[in-house]
């Protein structure tokens, strides 16, 4: 079982939402667990987020039996004024990189 990931401290350039929306988007059948770990938040936060997504049209699921499929709005345009007229896919081609490309690439300093 997955522990209660270690809190952060300071501030941070991406939010929680859009850390699990990137989350959803490299795997559409994410286990909630799973997402909670990768995003290191609790699974009461990443289903309250997916909640909150959900609520405003960002996101949809469908049930397969035990799973969850994920289904991302692309095209809804994202809700802060300062951010006016840029979508979800603008948002999630900076966030979701294939995996292989997040090993191999050094963090530039």
């Amino acid at each position: 079982m997955v522990g209660v990931p270690e809190p952060h401290s300071g501030w941070t350039f991406i939010t929680s939402h859009a850390r699990v929306l990137a989350a959803i988007a490299d795997n559409p059948n994410a286990r909630i667990r799973d997402i909670a770990a990768r995003c290191r938040l609790t699974e009461r936060a990443v289903s309250r987020i997916i909640s909150d997504l959900e609520q405003d049209g960002y996101l949809s699921h469908t049930r397969d039996g035990r799973t969850n499929s994920y289904r991302i709005e692309p095209d809804k345009v994202l809700r802060h004024p300062a951010e006016a007229g840029l979508s979800v896919a603008s948002l999630l081609s900076l966030l979701v990189q294939d995996e292989t490309d997040r090993v191999r690439k050094p963090v530039p300093r």
